[in-house]
């Protein structure tokens, strides 16, 4: 996951070469905790049946088109956006952990 990071941050840099390292750094860090690690424990279940690579990309756009959907109803629901980029990749981690857990928990 860390190497997968500091690609992702060369990657922004070549890319965006004329702005600073750091705020670089902060887009890259946003977007991995928005978008990569859920998706990255969303697809986590099938560990040993596809690859990191696979996880890591099918799991990015999952979680991104997840993440847009359940900000849509929680602007509905009255919360406030300020707050959707803390709650809503922990909500789907957190989710993601528990049916890990209760599907192995059932199957140990």
């Amino acid at each position: 996951m860390l190497a997968l990071f500091g690609l992702f941050l060369l990657i922004f840099k070549i890319a965006f070469f004329n702005e600073s390292l750091m705020d670089i750094a902060k887009i890259s860090v946003s977007i991995f905790w928005l978008y990569v690690i859920p998706g990255c424990a969303i697809m986590f279940h099938w560990h040993e049946k596809i690859g990191f690579i696979e996880r890591a990309v099918a799991g990015t756009l999952i979680a991104a088109g997840l993440t847009g959907i359940l900000s849509y109803y929680f602007g509905l629901a009255g919360i406030n956006i300020k707050f959707h980029a803390v709650i809503l990749p922990l909500i789907i981690i957190l989710a993601s952990l528990g049916i890990f857990l209760k599907n192995n928990k059932g199957s140990a």
